[in-house]
């Protein structure tokens, strides 16, 4: 076997601009590391490198060639994982691209989601946008079968989003719809603590992300004293050592982690990332990082292996105009997937 790489570069085109309290998405670069047998020709594995702009601790104006130096390490059989660690949307690009090879199917592990006999808990994302555009995506959500709603906040006034989301719990109580809010960084250190007691009369789940990554003792006092429960996300980008992860979670204590391979040192990191979890008692779930369909494809099979219980963030599908084909669904408020119907071509990616 002489295996060979070849790397698509491709543009993802949202069919609405995705708001954050960073900035606005309207499209997303992504690169797709393709493996191929030289003389088995029609074994081939595909990976998706999605690195998020501003965000990544990879995002990089030389990414391409990075990436495709470490695809010419792979063809000589020399590719040293240690080194992609500071690369985590590579690293995942490439292990689930390796994954795919060996497998030679999108089932890349065996569970009872990828037979299509189980579908996988999912929230229901809502966007920002002004109060009413968010309420009507939420109310969209909830009448589509959504059971967990999670809001992106932190960009608009507060007391307006806290009135939204009164709205929302006045017409539907927490025995009925659960509630997650996100407010990636957008609270103060000094405010944060007196935001989240006004969040917790509307018996929110949990926030992802408070304050800015890297203050960890001011965390720490978040986490030790919060009235809801507090995610980790931003926190965990651009730590790859397992000591440092450690000791991150062993000063912060936070009451919850979200993973996200692309983001958080691919499959085998965040693997990592959920042993020191569960070590310490400390919850978890999975989000995508609005990877096209192949990423959350291999997102969802690692996913499913791990037998999650409450919704995971793996609705984000639906958001391209030019998303790759994949035998994903969304029904209710589970993902599942189709193993009868028909996947892209690599054709299609060009």
């Amino acid at each position: 076997m002489a295996l060979k790489t070849k790397i698509i570069s491709y543009t993802l085109h949202f069919k609405q601009p995705a708001g954050t309290s960073r900035g606005v998405y309207s499209e997303h670069p992504v690169w797709y590391v393709v493996l191929y047998d030289s003389i088995r020709t029609k074994h081939w594995g595909i990976g998706e490198c999605a690195p998020l702009a501003d965000l990544s601790c990879d995002d990089l104006p030389d990414y391409e060639q990075k990436l495709r130096q470490f695809c010419v390490q792979l063809e000589a059989g020399l590719l040293d994982r240690e080194s992609l660690h500071p690369y985590p949307s590579m690293l995942f690009g490439i292990e689930t691209a390796l994954r795919h090879y060996q497998r030679e199917s999108f089932t890349l592990w065996e569970t009872p989601f990828s037979k299509g006999e189980a579908g996988i808990p999912i929230n229901g994302l809502v966007w920002m946008g002004t109060p009413v555009q968010m309420l009507k995506q939420a109310e969209d959500k909830i009448r589509r079968g959504f059971r967990c709603i999670k809001l992106k906040i932190g960009a608009l006034c507060f007391e307006e989003e806290f009135q939204l989301l009164r709205q929302i719990r006045d017409r539907y109580p927490s025995d009925k719809i659960t509630l997650r809010v996100d407010a990636n960084g957008g609270f103060t250190t000094e405010d944060a603590l007196e935001k989240l007691n006004r969040l917790a009369e509307l018996d929110i789940h949990s926030i992802e992300q408070p304050i800015p990554a890297g203050h960890w003792e001011e965390m720490a006092r978040l986490c030790r004293e919060t009235p809801l429960p507090i995610a980790l996300d931003e926190e965990l980008i651009g730590i790859h050592d397992p000591l440092k992860k450690a000791e991150l979670l062993d000063v912060i204590r936070p009451q919850y982690l979200i993973l996200k391979p692309t983001l958080h040192g691919g499959i085998s990191g965040s693997n990592e990332w959920i042993r020191l979890a569960n070590e310490r008692l400390t919850g978890w779930w999975i989000t995508s990082a609005l990877e096209s369909n192949i990423g959350l494809n291999a997102i969802a099979q690692w996913c499913a292996t791990l037998d999650p219980l409450m919704p995971q963030g793996l609705g984000t599908g639906g958001l391209y105009t030019d998303n790759p084909e994949m035998p994903l669904e969304v029904e209710g408020d589970n993902l599942w997937f189709r193993p009868e119907k028909p996947v892209f071509s690599l054709e299609s990616l060009k």
